[in-house]
């Protein structure tokens, strides 16, 4: 395939402003897709990102179109736009040359619009603006699109695109710019050899697991070529394969004849092993790792950072091997995942497990259980917190159950994060009050149009995982958005807040909290806990410590068996002497009964809090 031909690019925005319908559509005007199997998002393959209408996984797709009478190879990745899902968008920006910059005519630039550009433009990529959902749109809301596109760009407003990703207006002018902007994917010159062999190199920039295929490889050929039968070796990994098969997108994997520089597809190493096969790793021919060339290693990608922590624990303990092999499977497709063994006396063995939000956590455990039909218990999510002790060590902190007492702490660090918030600006006041208990920090102002602008706030990540961007839609009613990224740790006024139940403490219900907040972070657990454990046969105290110092307390009543029901008539000291043999017996279960806690208790605390 001739270079002049390949065109790779991307289509970045902000969640919810139309990628995947305007995906689609070059579906469609291609003939990518039979028309008979057409169905909206078709990229999206899970199932679980049809039923919230969101991108979770990015997906490339190669394209066939002609222009003046000369076929085109176009190949798209479709990318997430939440927050969470930004190493997605990262690694899909550097396998192209070009990005188109999407933004919704209804709801106009938001937060992740931003995020998404400022990466884009680091890569150096050509950047093509559109405004969609033009269709929908008053002419006073497009007008307000137009110009915060163009004042973000720094471009004329005649540049940007207008489209309509639902009734196709305007998108074959998009998909014609892609071709008559985008430039030519460029060789990289990897070595000065001669030999085709000798000179490939590729970026691996995703990857999947096949039963039969073993570990399936998404790359970018810089240089040279790939075919079938090639023996390959993965720089990083150290690994030797031999090429089972390669081939395109369709999006479905398409078995080719071979991959060119500048083509983006797939190459099924065979590898059983799926740590062996890393995404940012480059693949050369072995040739050059046995001959004299130095091969440089392609520019690979930042590793992710997870920075909320939870634990998975099976309900049924023999899942636990379903459980790690289940986790094992979802990292080969999501680098930023991480998890380790360990177990707590309440819960039996599980994971402790690394993610980069919120939504990344409740999409890891819901696609664990649909697809491995795995029901499990989640314990509170945390972020790391950075110990330094009484000998100037540092030590970082992934479980609460894991700090150092007291006495051996000189400081703890917490991640705090900068935040951009993108609003209208009549509800600046109420989101400047939100900070007020969350220990934020004002930094900046900044007006993207009249009616918009652009806070800039510092704050602890332990305080925005928790709930806030729901109360910032609240506020905002829903025109609100955010995006954040971690900047350092600080040291904070913090302490670590235990649970107890019937004396015992509950390692999964412990939390680092701010000093000042323990008290009412004290209470508010023991009452939720009150509410949703289960009454036992014995009368259970609920209390919340700080050491060895009860700061709040609540008791969850016995169930009482009606032990005089079969009597009637005669004497009430009959009754009494009952009750009474009753009430001795649940004192004796109080002091050696143990609390039974069912997994509803743990996710019921989850999702409260």
């Amino acid at each position: 395939m001739n270079q002049q031909f390949i065109r790779n690019f991307v289509i970045i925005s902000h969640i919810d402003h139309g990628k995947s319908t305007l995906a689609d559509r070059f579906l469609e005007i291609t003939k990518t897709i039979d028309p008979r199997k057409m169905q909206p998002q078709y990229l999206d393959r899970m199932a679980i990102e049809r039923e919230r209408g969101i991108t979770i996984k990015m997906q490339p797709v190669r394209m066939a179109y002609t222009l003046n009478a000369i076929p085109y190879i176009l190949n798209l990745i479709d990318t997430p736009g939440h927050v969470d899902f930004s190493y997605e968008v990262s690694r899909s920006l550097a396998a192209v040359e070009g990005a188109i910059l999407l933004i919704d005519a209804t709801k106009g630039v938001q937060a992740q619009t931003i995020a998404n550009l400022e990466m884009a433009q680091k890569e150096g990529l050509i950047i093509i603006p559109a405004v969609n959902k033009i269709d929908i749109a008053t002419p006073e809301q497009l007008e307000e699109a137009i110009k915060e596109m163009a004042g973000l760009l720094k471009i004329s407003e005649q540049d940007i695109y207008l489209i309509s990703g639902k009734t196709g207006e305007g998108v074959e002018k998009l998909l014609e710019a892609v071709i008559e902007r985008i430039p030519v994917p460029a060789l990289a010159k990897a070595s000065a050899g001669e030999s085709k062999d000798e000179s490939l190199r590729a970026l691996i920039f995703d990857s999947e697991y096949d039963f039969y295929k073993g570990v399936v490889a998404h790359v970018r050929v810089v240089d040279g070529e790939i075919t079938k039968e090639d023996k390959i070796y993965l720089m990083s990994s150290r690994i030797q394969a031999e090429v089972i098969e390669v081939g395109y997108f369709k999006p479905e994997l398409t078995p080719g004849d071979k991959l060119e520089a500048g083509e983006i597809g797939y190459v099924a190493t065979g590898l059983k092993d799926i740590e062996k096969c890393r995404v940012g790793d480059t693949i050369i021919n072995f040739k050059s790792q046995i001959s004299n060339f130095k091969m440089e290693p392609l520019k690979g990608y930042k590793e992710p950072q997870p920075m909320v922590f939870a634990s998975f624990y099976p309900v049924d303990p023999d899942d636990y091997d379903e459980l790690k092999d289940g986790l094992g499977k979802l990292k080969l497709n999501d680098a930023s995942l991480i998890f380790e063994g360990e177990s707590l006396p309440v819960l039996g063995r599980g994971f402790r497990c690394g993610f980069l939000g919120m939504l990344h956590l409740e999409i890891v455990s819901e696609r664990l259980k649909r697809d491995y039909g795995l029901e499990l218990v989640i314990t509170s999510p945390a972020v790391i917190y950075k110990i330094i002790d009484k000998k100037d060590a540092t030590k970082f902190i992934y479980n609460v159950s894991e700090l150092p007492d007291v006495n051996q702490i000189k400081e703890i660090q917490e991640p705090w994060v900068k935040l951009e918030i993108i609003l209208p600006s009549n509800c600046m006041g109420s989101v400047v009050k939100l900070f007020d208990p969350l220990r934020g920090i004002y930094k900046d102002t900044q007006y993207l149009s009249e009616d918009k602008l652009i806070l800039e706030f510092e704050a602890p990540l332990s305080e925005i995982i928790a709930g806030f961007y729901d109360k910032l839609k609240s506020v905002t009613s829903g025109y609100g958005s955010m995006s954040y990224q971690v900047i350092c740790y600080r040291k904070g006024n913090l302490i670590k807040l235990d649970i107890l139940l019937g004396g015992d403490k509950i390692d999964a219900f412990s939390k680092i909290v701010p000093k000042e907040k323990t008290y009412s972070e004290g209470k508010k657990m023991t009452k939720l806990l009150k509410e949703i454990i289960p009454s036992q046969l014995f009368t259970v105290s609920i209390q919340a410590a700080i050491g060895g110092k009860i700061i709040a307390r609540e008791t969850k009543k016995a169930m009482r068996k009606d032990v005089t029901g079969y009597l009637y008539g005669g004497d009430y000291t009959r009754k009494r002497k009952l009750l009474e043999k009753q009430k001795r017996g649940k004192k004796k279960m109080a002091k050696f009964g143990k609390v039974n806690l069912p997994p509803e208790v743990f996710l019921k605390i989850l999702k409260a809090r």
